[in-house]
């Protein structure tokens, strides 16, 4: 992953617990790395294994931490990194959705070896839409999912992702329900 990923986890644990908790996490993790370098590619195992130390330090599990940073990626990470990209990608959060492959198409122009996840959305109505996810990383279900509720307050949308199908459990992708009410004024 590139190193805005783990950059992003820094700045998650760093704003919530202070810099001693993240130097902390680091340690148990076995990262000695100093500072993350944005567009600088580091093995997934890294990310993983600070995702894994945060728990252990924090007492949390994983699925919430996880579930935390994708939250924190969509408001935080992303918006400083790719600000424009995030806005051209829609002004609503089905909108957003929809334009999903469109998004990771840009971003790619960004960072060039990158290897996005796949998006795709169905069965689209007023309020609700299955959003598809495919990627190689094992273990970012519970990203997803926080992904959607920070979209859903990056837009000012009340929003929820169920998990409807898993491939930690033996599915070909993992399926979401994406449900959501009007904006809030």
């Amino acid at each position: 992953m590139y190193g805005m990923v783990n950059r992003g986890i820094e700045q998650m644990v760093v704003l919530h617990h202070g810099v001693e908790v993240w130097e902390r996490i680091k340690r148990e993790a076995g990262v000695d790395v100093e500072m993350f370098i944005s567009n600088e590619a580091y093995a997934d195992e890294m990310t993983f294994q600070l995702v894994a130390a945060a728990s252990s330090v924090l007492g949390a599990p994983q699925d919430a931490l996880l579930r935390a940073f994708g939250e924190h990626w969509v408001l935080r990470t992303a918006e400083e990194g790719y600000g424009g990209l995030m806005s051209a990608g829609g002004s609503s959060l089905p909108e957003f959705l929809l334009n999903l492959p469109n998004f990771h198409t840009r971003v790619v122009m960004v960072f060039p070896n990158l290897q996005p996840p796949r998006f795709a959305c169905t069965d689209v109505g007023p309020n609700s839409l299955h959003l598809h996810y495919r990627t190689h990383r094992a273990g970012l279900t519970h990203f997803v999912v926080g992904l959607i509720q920070g979209l859903g307050k990056r837009f000012g949308t009340e929003a929820t992702a169920t998990v409807l199908e898993s491939k930690a459990e033996g599915a070909d992708h993992d399926l979401f329900l994406v449900e959501w009410k009007s904006p809030v004024a």
